[in-house]
């Protein structure tokens, strides 16, 4: 669900994961596990994923509820 719109959402914007994860200040395993939705996103960590792809939290998750 959130995760499904974050991959979407970073490879609509050309980075890895590993780019994103550091830009976020995350590891990249965590933006995997998101991701794969092993792991449910804070919000705190949602804005600053969103921030690394150079979106905003709330269009990712109107994705989501659009879905």
């Amino acid at each position: 669900m959130v995760g499904d719109e974050l991959r979407k959402t970073r490879l609509a914007a050309g980075l890895t994961q590993e780019q994103v994860a550091v830009r976020a200040k995350v590891s990249r395993e965590y933006v995997s596990q998101i991701e794969r939705g092993k792991y449910r996103v804070t919000v705190d960590v949602l804005v600053r994923l969103c921030a690394a792809m150079g979106t905003q939290g709330w269009k990712v998750l109107r994705q989501v509820e659009e879905r």
